[in-house]
């Protein structure tokens, strides 16, 4: 049975709190930790929003959101009453300096808690919230701030980003989140491949003739049109949950179970990935778009008409909603052995899977 080992008493600020994440990830997990008794009395959830919402209107919309995902017994009234009572909203245009000084009157008080930015907005702003949650005073030594996927549009936004929030945080205060990692499913993955004497001498390239990972989704991209018009499958998906997903099948056994160790043999499997070059491009990677059609027995929008913005939503976007991949890994365990790489969203069905 497993253990849940309560936490000391914490502000976990969510920017960003009524977003896409917030209301369909953060939200309900948080909801499961306070039902099994993890929080503290005195610990709060303050979500921070350009929403124009007191308290109560939040704890309203938190409500609404979880009832559309939890069934009327998960959503016990005893849970919710405990929780709604942590919830807390603050409106804030995170890139205008004025705001931030009441930010810090609200969260003053006279008891000791832990602090926990987490960062559930377009990465395009985690460099300034850092700064301003400096210049505000807000974070101490014992403070925690949390990136969520993706961590910048590409490697020099990356570095700045990184740079930016290591002026404010030290390394060890920095937590950068892929959630996909958090699945079940995904953290057996490593326990399967390196606790199973009967895999582990069959998990190469003699025995192993291609590998597909597939992560397919029937949903569209909905609330999310905005980011994912500027991010596209490739940099939502690709760039983080499948190459996680690869890593973890294709890598060496760690020297322990350590997250130093595991992110090693990681990155030397990444360092071993075939660069695929203009001249290849063509033959290796497929990428797509959905249309308006039929998903479960019900008629849903294409791509382009799911958006509301007229100066987005054009004809010459070329936002990708499907990639596929063909990944090569130049190493002596799977040289040789193709790795399909497969995303997309308004797909036949849910899936998540790899096969071998």
């Amino acid at each position: 049975m497993a253990e849940f080992v309560p936490v000391d008493p914490f502000d976990l600020l969510i920017f960003g709190g009524t977003g896409d994440l917030a209301r369909r990830k953060l939200l309900p997990a948080l909801f499961h930790r306070d039902r099994d008794e993890q929080f503290s009395a005195d610990s709060r959830i303050v979500a921070i929003s350009r929403g124009d919402m007191d308290d109560a209107a939040y704890a309203e919309w938190v409500h609404d959101a979880l009832a559309a995902q939890l069934t009327e017994k998960e959503l016990e009234p005893a849970v919710w009453a405990r929780f709604s009572a942590r919830l807390c909203h603050y409106s804030l245009d995170m890139q205008d300096d004025s705001g931030w000084s009441g930010l810090a009157d609200r969260l003053d008080d006279t008891h000791s808690r832990n602090r926990v930015f987490y960062l559930a907005t377009a990465p395009s702003l985690f460099g300034t919230i850092a700064a301003q949650i400096a210049q505000a005073g807000l974070a101490d030594t014992r403070s925690r701030i949390v990136l969520e996927k993706p961590v910048g549009h590409d490697f020099d936004s990356a570095r700045e980003i990184n740079d930016a929030v290591g002026a404010v945080f030290a390394e060890s205060q920095i937590y950068r989140i892929d959630h996909y990692l958090g699945k079940e499913t995904v953290q057996n993955v490593l326990a399967l491949r390196f606790g199973n004497s009967l895999f582990e001498p069959l998990w190469a390239r003699g025995a192993v003739d291609h590998v597909q990972i597939t992560v397919a989704e029937n949903l569209g991209v909905g609330q999310r049109f905005d980011f994912y018009n500027r991010t596209g499958a490739l940099r939502d998906m690709v760039q983080n949950h499948m190459l996680q997903l690869l890593c973890m099948v294709a890598m060496e056994p760690p020297a322990s179970m350590h997250h130093d160790d595991i992110r090693n043999e990681k990155i030397k499997v990444l360092r071993a990935l075939k660069p695929i070059t203009l001249d290849v491009v063509d033959r290796v990677t497929v990428r797509g778009r959905y249309t308006a059609g039929i998903v479960d027995g019900e008629p849903v929008p294409g791509y382009r008409e799911e958006g509301d913005d007229p100066e987005i939503n054009t004809a010459e976007q070329d936002t990708e909603t499907f990639v596929a991949i063909k990944a090569e890994i130049d190493n002596w365990r799977w040289n040789g052995t193709p790795f399909y790489l497969r995303t997309g969203k308004r797909m036949a069905r849910k899936l998540s899977e790899i096969v071998f």
